[in-house]
């Protein structure tokens, strides 16, 4: 399974006064951590939106196991969970430098046209992201 592991360098204004990183900056670590992803599979998502369509969430689930904390280096891992032709599920791993888990979770997507917020079907829309999505899925990449 292709897994992208993208660096993180703790900032200051990402965390509380307890110099813990605050608990929804973790999603956009999974932000980052997707769209280098999608990048490494040669795929944009500048691409996507030029042609007027976003990807937003549509669930996300995310589990707490160790704090990181400001001045800490982390590495968001990230691969894709599940594909189905209109939703995509990426996973990802949050961890320390020293390689403890500090967090996991998942964050589900689906296409819809920007000024409509219609949902469409990835497979129809962009047939070399679902390409190589089903690459991933089977292990061809």
């Amino acid at each position: 399974m292709h897994k992208t592991h993208t660096p993180i360098e703790v900032r200051y204004q990402e965390t509380d006064q307890m110099g813990v990183v605050y608990h929804a900056n973790y999603l956009v670590w999974f932000e980052i951590g997707r769209t280098k992803y999608i990048e490494s599979l040669g795929l944009s998502y500048m691409d996507m939106e030029n042609s007027h369509i976003v990807s937003p969430v549509v669930d996300a689930q995310i589990s707490f196991r160790k704090p990181v904390h400001y001045g800490e280096k982390a590495t968001v891992e990230t691969w894709l969970d599940t594909y189905d032709g209109l939703r995509t599920v990426y996973g990802y791993n949050i961890k320390k430098e020293n390689g403890e888990l500090a967090v996991s979770g998942t964050t589900k997507h689906v296409i819809v046209h920007k000024e409509t917020f219609r949902p469409m079907s990835l497979r129809k829309a962009f047939p070399d992201w679902h390409e190589a999505y089903l690459q991933q899925l089977n292990g061809d990449a």
